[in-house]
């Protein structure tokens, strides 16, 4: 069995946490915040962010970074995608040449327009960097719910390593050398999903949620295509299987913020009535530079960056979308 630290004690930290301990695997969980740790140690329970998911009395809770990182099989980086860069700094020194990082959020960094596994190597440039991704909603993982998901690295023996740990008869792993693929996929439908909340909180119904999904789908796959992603990548878990589930749930941060939103809240006022980081609002700005670099148009997550950021109504940029100039969905000759 494998050694196992847990970068980040936030819910999706906390799922992977007890999923790998039930696979037999020892267990250590760090923590930036002090008030958070000493909660785990006395309560075994994330009652802010995973209420009800009980945590083995034998995980080891730490606000000590070194002690989380040094001599581990493997680790999992778990904070929010903003904190990427700065706690792989914070880690780089006690990370040994090829220790394997999982990382396991989602998001472009808006800066440098890097994944967050090159933010991961630009810091770490000694770790053997993979990401994990797909359906997989914390508070389902946590229960033991059946969750299918895929890992992606740069060579197949580290996605093999990493599948064989995390599998179970509730979490299905598949493996993926498209770790471009998978992270724009990851990153990209949080930015739908706010778009679908949005219709939500308009009180549109599942022909509008069902257009914004296959359409979302189709702008995510055209700027990741041209990124050097493969379409298969965003046709299976990570594509069209994470923007589903992200578009559907009310477990999904961004769709309850899209509601939000829809209903007239700020954003600023619906990220602190969520209670979470919303990550889709970060890969906003970020997925519109991509799209001008890449000279890729991306409709809907440009009028979602319309709300967030310009002050433009919600039923305007719904409107604005459906008189769009006539466009053909699948191009080819036409039958005599």
């Amino acid at each position: 069995m494998a050694k196992i630290g847990i970068i980040g004690a936030g819910s999706w930290g906390i799922a992977l946490s007890v999923l790998l301990h039930n696979n037999g695997h020892t267990i250590t969980v760090w923590s930036a915040l002090p008030q958070e740790i000493e909660q785990l140690k006395a309560c075994h329970e994330h009652k802010e962010k995973l209420p009800g998911v009980k945590l083995a009395e034998d995980i080891l809770f730490t606000t000590d970074l070194s002690n989380a990182v040094k001599e581990m099989d493997i680790l999992v980086l778990a904070v929010p995608s903003s904190f990427t860069r700065e706690t792989a700094h914070r880690m780089a020194g006690f990370v040994e040449n090829g220790q394997i990082i999982v990382n396991v959020a989602k998001g472009i960094e808006e800066a440098t327009l890097m994944t967050l596994s090159q933010v991961i190597e630009d810091e770490i440039p000694q770790a053997d960097v993979a990401v994990l991704s797909g359906p997989s909603h914390a508070e389902e993982v946590g229960k033991g719910i059946p969750t299918t998901i895929v890992v992606g690295a740069s060579s197949r023996a580290t996605a093999e390593k990493i599948q064989n740990i995390f599998m179970s008869d509730v979490f299905r792993v598949y493996t993926s050398p498209d770790v471009l693929g998978i992270e724009l996929g990851a990153a990209l439908k949080n930015v739908v999903a706010l778009a679908a909340g949005i219709a939500d909180g308009l009180g549109y119904g599942d022909n509008t949620k069902a257009a914004l999904i296959t359409r979302g789908m189709a702008e995510i796959s055209r700027l990741g295509m041209a990124m050097g992603g493969k379409f298969e990548t965003f046709s299976g878990l990570s594509g069209i299987g994470d923007l589903i589930v992200t578009c559907a749930s009310m477990h999904s941060r961004n769709r309850r913020a899209g509601i939000l939103i829809g209903q007239g809240k700020t954003m600023e006022e619906a990220m602190a009535e969520v209670k979470m980081v919303v990550e889709g609002v970060f890969s906003t700005k970020a997925a519109m530079a991509l799209a001008e670099k890449y000279h890729v148009e991306l409709p809907i997550i440009e009028q979602v960056h319309e709300v967030l950021f310009c002050g433009k109504a919600a039923a305007d940029a719904v409107k604005d979308l459906m008189i769009r100039d006539k466009k053909i969905e699948i191009s080819g000759n036409w039958d005599a």
